[in-house]
């Protein structure tokens, strides 16, 4: 009897601790690694070296992160995309194991980046997954390389610096960029330079991208705009505002996450992706729908 208490109080303690734990999307979890790459190294590439390295065999798809943050944070979508396609990380210049000159950030000049890795890499055209910054260059390259991209897959983008919302008191945001400058100082060539290094990153978001509906229409290539419901950067207005410009675009919401969606909830987020690489017909972009 003693003992089928003691149980009884057990289930009800565990019952109220998932009761109060906090939501998916309040929590940031642990930044993954990556898996052993076939291929890997520094790409000469505008006057700096990107770190890039390669995995699987298919279809290309390469994965740009977002601001303040690097490759590593892909683990969980690459152990999903290798199975199926030859998938490509890649640092953008002054993050991670990647170094910068002195121009200042701008998302014209990392898409140049991105598209010098593809010509080193000798890919004439890739499918991309972009994370916030890494969706805005996504985007530039589908507006200016419309060649280089196969579609695009942008999670939690804005068009102007007006769809982004006050993150200031987001303890998740915080954490995150915390965290981000713990993992800089680790793996950038300029390990001491973190606070400068997000001083001139914040310069580019204050005044970087100023697109109109007219800029996003030139968009082609089959597209979904992807956020989570509870993003606490990107105001839901904008990334419809995307979704209602692109031609043809899908705008899909994925349920119980914030911008940090495919570390939140992996599964989730990588079976999207799959879905939308798997698509094969021409309007790939018009299947999206909101959750």
């Amino acid at each position: 009897m003693i003992f089928r208490n003691l149980f009884v109080a057990l289930l009800v303690a565990v019952s109220i601790s998932a009761a109060h734990a906090a939501p998916r999307w309040l929590n940031l979890p642990p930044t993954p690694t990556l898996p052993k790459a076939a291929q890997s190294g520094f790409a000469p590439v505008n006057g700096i070296k990107v770190w890039y390295a390669v995995f699987g065999r298919g279809e290309p798809v390469l994965l740009l992160h977002g601001g303040l943050a690097n490759a590593n944070y892909w683990g969980h979508q690459v152990r999903a995309l290798q199975r199926h396609y030859q998938v490509i990380v890649m640092e953008s210049r002054g993050h991670g194991r990647s170094s910068r000159n002195q121009e200042p950030y701008g998302y014209d000049l990392m898409a140049s980046d991105v598209i010098g890795l593809l010509d080193h890499l000798k890919i004439r055209k890739a499918a991309i997954v972009g994370w916030s910054d890494g969706a805005i260059i996504g985007l530039d390259i589908a507006m200016k390389h419309p060649e280089r991209v196969s579609r695009l897959f942008a999670f939690a983008a804005n068009s102007d610096p007006s769809g982004v919302a006050d993150i200031a008191a987001s303890e998740v945001f915080n954490a995150y960029i915390a965290r981000a400058g713990e993992e800089y100082k680790r793996l950038s060539p300029t390990p001491t330079q973190y606070k400068s290094f997000v001083d001139e990153i914040t310069k580019m978001w204050e005044s970087q991208p100023k697109w109109t509906a007219s800029d996003l229409a030139a968009i082609k290539v089959p597209t979904w705009i992807v956020d989570g419901d509870h993003d606490e950067a990107i105001k839901r207005e904008n990334t419809e505002f995307m979704a209602a410009n692109i031609p043809g675009a899908g705008l899909l919401i994925q349920p119980e996450v914030s911008h940090f969606s495919f570390l939140q909830d992996p599964e989730q987020f990588n079976e999207d992706v799959l879905r939308f690489l798997e698509r094969r017909d021409a309007g790939a972009a018009r299947g999206a729908a909101a959750r």
